[in-house]
């Protein structure tokens, strides 16, 4: 059975960049969401194996979507997408429980890896 990942981000192009990389690697898509709204409600109803979660996005943004997905699943495998101004951010994420993160733009070889690491966990 596939490894599930949910991809979150607010734009499309990197939702795809994310989606293939992961198919690549032998991960099966759960599903896409473009806010932190739809993430958590996507969670809920798929429960994946992992999340990548973009920090900056609207009507809910990643650092709460986080918090909530985490406050209904403690064990959930979060990994933060972030600009690199955002440092700050991804500091507060991983404190509150993202288990890793990766800056965009993001290097396509530290994403597979990524993936390839979480996927055998």
């Amino acid at each position: 059975m596939a490894r599930r990942v949910l991809i979150v981000d607010d734009a499309l192009i990197m939702r795809k960049r994310i989606r293939d990389i992961a198919e690549g690697c032998g991960w099966e898509v759960a599903g896409e969401a473009c806010n932190g709204e739809e993430a958590v409600a996507l969670y809920r109803q798929e429960q994946p194996d992992l999340v990548t979660l973009d920090i900056v996005m609207p009507k809910m943004d990643g650092v709460t979507a986080l918090r909530e997905v985490i406050g209904m699943d403690p064990d959930a495998r979060v990994v933060m997408v972030s600009a690199v101004d955002q440092r700050e951010k991804l500091t507060e994420c991983i404190r509150t429980g993202a288990i890793d993160f990766i800056v965009k733009p993001f290097d396509v070889t530290r994403l597979q890896s990524l993936f390839e690491k979480y996927l055998a966990a």
